[in-house]
């Protein structure tokens, strides 16, 4: 097995989103987000995924997510949410480390036929210096072709990281 990369984003400069594109296949693809920073203090990385109609993300609250969340404050918990209009990931901050890193693969996405499927591999240490991580999945529940993510805080830009997308291979 190996990886192709696709499309890669490195913000050094406040932006609103993150768009991966070109997923053009039905292979497996892979997306390493590496130190994403909010700019605003304990914010939730968000992601949807993007429509092969028009490179628009997907805003419709067809997005279900179940993870198993791990804690070094306290024991662990289930996660889970249904009907959402995107994935919530794990909250971090603006301080020193306070980032989030995740390894995600997504399925059927060239398929217009079936539902695209994501898992996640997360890995955050939040705007109170908790570390968390996650693992599980989601769905976008709409039956159509999907051509990559994007990644977004709501209540303020993405300060700094970086996404790149793979073809794995």
């Amino acid at each position: 097995m190996g990886l192709v990369q696709v499309a890669t984003n490195t913000v050094t400069s406040a932006v609103s989103s993150v768009s991966l594109l070109g997923i053009t296949t039905d292979d497996v693809y892979m997306v390493a987000l590496n130190n994403v920073e909010p700019v605003v203090d304990g914010d939730y990385l968000r992601m949807r995924f993007t429509k092969a109609s028009d490179d628009s993300a997907d805003n419709s609250s067809n997005y279900d997510r179940a993870a198993k969340e791990l804690r070094a404050d306290t024991t662990f918990n289930d996660s889970a949410q249904t009907n959402q209009n995107c994935f919530y990931f794990i909250e971090n901050g603006t301080g020193t480390s306070e980032t989030h890193n995740s390894i995600q693969y997504l399925f059927n996405f060239n398929d217009s036929s079936e539902y695209s499927y994501a898992t996640f591999e997360e890995a955050s240490v939040m705007y109170n210096q908790d570390f968390r991580g996650r693992n599980g999945g989601g769905v976008l529940t709409v039956a159509q072709a999907t051509n990559g993510v994007n990644y977004f805080y709501p209540s303020g830009n993405i300060a700094s990281g970086t996404f790149t997308m793979y073809k794995v291979v």
